[in-house]
């Protein structure tokens, strides 16, 4: 038989013996003792081994890596060490290369393709021939600077030899043919060689070039590797960081403070409120997605960068990514409309509850501004953790390709041509990489819900002391009685909150870990053909997502029993569960409405994060020179999840105080028959039978 909730926590004053008597003054909280302390020390330790992965990231990578690409000698484009800040272009230098490396029958790789970074990307001249020579050395004594403002041409001052060797498609200088373009960083070939410079090539004695559209396909597969789009995806989230910051950081936290206080002031009309925003904010962004795919308008995302021939149009991977996405989200918002629609009509039921949550944030105000400081540390937790892992994704090792091919080029140094160090550049990946990627993301997974598990904790202690106090407001509960819940939960409990998040963390990694499966037996076709095999891997999935959702509306319920009873996570799990079954048909409709309302909410502040920042990308930085992302996709995604966790914390002070009121009522009732020490206004809320009735039974 549980003990009286309101000897573990409420206002009381212990008797000699230990007994614990109510009345007195002060919120006290006896014979706790500190829980699941194996847990704490993992996850300490988990702590440790991600401050060294994220060491490891910041030694060996470098973000630079994925927005451009590697020259001859195996530098990053606008590496400012290696005398390139300027020059972020990757230019191919050797035309026949480009068509070697896209021609069905050639062993050719286009990364073993002699390439150079520039500042611009080359035009063939309307009346000569030009062209562009490598990185001025040896006997060429000029300048970088100079070599620039020379548009990368010395052929004048090579010698006989060295003009010979150039006209062999040997180096050091190369003839400009075919006109390119900026797409992504790379200059791309267009496939339309220069009558003049062809005819100037030719009547010099130029070895013969290959026009054909494989010299522009080649390039155009290269950039449009899944590789290297996800590497863009990757680039994109680092260019877009002030986006993030205010999409994802603080406009969301004026969102939820302005939701909490309207709450608070206008419980009534708030279901009603967040509804019909839903709805406006939900069409806005798919709306948004349509403006940027181009089914909607003449705005959609071009790979091209900087002014460029308004005939020239190239089409990339990411724009069909975003046409993939804004399907998805046409989707997304037709249910979503009629489920907001279907819900309307118990929107009465869903206010009736959320009057008793904003009654308790009237009374404990401290729970208003409390989320402020988890906030706080997520957001720098979150600052430091997209930086190690963009220099995490970009920490392998620049290595020369073993190409076994024919790439002779003219070494300044050496002077003369070299055949046996002439293959390219590549990054390599080891294993371990990707082993320290997947950790740095279950560690933010794990981080994030420990976070939002201590929110919660503290919010349902001093929503319980709220009601175990008799519902009565200052003096008898204290203003700071959050912080006495943060106590408790610092001293006692840190153990128990690691592994509940733990707990919910497995569960989506193991989800994950199949929906890579998946994936991967989709792309090698061995999905199950029959009807038997596809309904039994679709009710994996579903069942799947029943098991997250079950684990983490335990989890919450649970840890509402921690703040309340201090016992360990498993046993506040049993307690919790058992008073949820013994009370279902009291509480179960009522809660569900509830969450469902403050869910809406929750993505009203995520879609109002994902919207800004569409706005903010469609600005002129974030459309030309060094800032253009490739696609908003990525931004957009992170500034909305970032909009629901910062949401999440602050609905939690709703969410909290329903659950905790609820569940503490159960106790109470089962304790003594009538619940003694719930306030007025809840006991109006549930204990009416007429309203209960209606509740469990539904309209006739």
């Amino acid at each position: 038989m549980r003990g009286s909730l309101g000897a573990v926590i409420g206002r009381y004053n212990p008797s000699s013996d230990g007994t614990i008597h109510m009345g007195g003054n002060g919120i006290i909280n006896h014979n706790r003792k500190c829980k699941d302390i194996v847990f704490l020390v993992i996850f300490i330790a988990f702590w440790v081994a991600m401050i060294v992965n994220s060491s490891f990231a910041f030694n060996k990578g470098n973000p630079l890596r994925l927005t451009y690409g590697l020259d001859y000698k195996g530098n990053v484009c606008g590496d400012k060490h290696a005398d390139l800040h300027q020059l972020e272009l990757k230019y191919w230098l050797n035309p026949n290369q480009v068509y070697q490396s896209g021609s069905k029958d050639s062993q050719f790789k286009l990364a073993d393709a002699r390439s150079i970074c520039l500042l611009d990307c080359p035009f063939p001249l309307e009346d000569s021939l030009t062209w562009v020579c490598n990185y001025p050395e040896g006997d060429i004594r000029i300048s970088m600077d100079d070599w620039i403002d020379m548009n990368y041409n010395y052929y004048e001052f090579l010698t006989p030899e060295m003009r010979n060797s150039s006209l062999q498609l040997q180096g050091p200088c190369y003839p400009v043919i075919f006109p390119t373009v900026n797409v992504h960083w790379s200059c791309q070939f267009i496939a339309r060689a220069s009558n003049v410079s062809l005819k100037h090539w030719q009547q010099m004695g130029g070895v013969n070039i290959n026009e054909d559209i494989v010299i522009d396909k080649s390039i155009h597969k290269y950039i449009n590797s899944h590789s290297a789009v996800l590497k863009r995806y990757m680039a994109d989230i680092g260019k877009a960081w002030p986006v993030l910051i205010v999409c994802g950081g603080i406009l969301p936290l004026f969102l939820s403070v302005i939701w909490l206080l309207m709450i608070r002031h206008f419980v009534a009309a708030m279901p009603w409120i967040t509804v019909v925003f839903f709805d406006l904010l939900i069409v806005s962004v798919t709306m948004f997605y349509y403006l940027k795919v181009g089914w909607i308008g003449n705005d959609a995302i071009t790979p091209i960068i900087g002014e460029h021939d308004p005939y020239i149009h190239i089409y990339g991977r990411e724009l069909t990514h975003l046409s993939v996405v804004t399907i998805l989200m046409t989707f997304i918002m037709v249910v979503a409309i009629l489920t907001s629609i279907a819900i309307v009509r118990r929107i009465l039921m869903a206010t009736s509850v959320l009057k008793v949550a904003a009654k308790v944030i009237g009374e404990v105000q401290a729970l208003i501004v409390f989320p402020i400081i988890p906030y706080g540390i997520l957001a720098v937790f979150y600052m430091l953790w997209i930086s190690a892992f963009l220099h995490l994704f970009s920490s392998g090792q620049v290595v020369q390709n073993d190409c076994h091919s024919n790439c002779c080029s003219y070494d300044l140094i050496e002077k003369r041509v070299n055949c046996d160090r002439c293959c390219g550049y590549s990054v390599r990946y080891t294993p371990h990489i990707g082993v320290a990627i997947l950790f740095h993301l279950f560690g933010c997974y794990w981080v994030t819900q420990f976070i939002i598990a201590c929110s919660s904790t503290v919010i349902a202690g001093s929503v319980a002391s709220y009601y175990w106090g008799h519902g009565e407001a200052s003096p008898d509960i204290p203003f700071l009685s959050v912080f006495s819940s943060m106590k408790r939960l610092m001293r006692y409990s840190l153990g128990s909150l690691a592994l509940g998040s733990l707990t919910v963390s497995f569960v989506e990694l193991i989800r994950f870990m199949l929906e890579s499966i998946r994936r991967k037996l989709r792309v090698s076709s061995h999905v199950p053909d029959n009807w038997f095999g596809k309904a039994a891997y679709h009710s994996s999935q579903f069942f799947l997502r029943c098991i997250e959702w079950t684990v983490k509306s335990v989890n919450r319920n649970a840890y509402i029993m921690i703040a309340i009873t201090g016992k360990s996570f498993f046993s506040a799990s049993a307690v919790a569960t058992s008073l949820i079954k013994n009370n279902i048909l009291r509480i179960g409709r009522l809660n569900v409405i509830g969450d469902v309302i403050l869910f809406l909410g929750k993505l009203c502040v995520s879609l109002s994060s994902a919207a800004f920042a569409f706005l903010m990308l469609d600005t002129h930085k974030y459309k030309s020179a060094h800032n253009k992302i490739s696609s908003p996709l990525f931004p957009v995604m992170v500034c909305c999840a970032l909009g629901y966790i910062v949401a999440t914390l602050f609905f939690g002070v709703i969410e909290m105080s329903i659950d905790s009121i609820i569940l503490s009522f159960c106790q109470d009732s089962e304790e003594h028959g009538t619940a003694q020490y719930a306030p007025t206004l809840l006991i109006e809320t549930l204990s009416d039978q007429n309203e209960m009735q209606r509740l469990t039974q539904g309209p006739q």
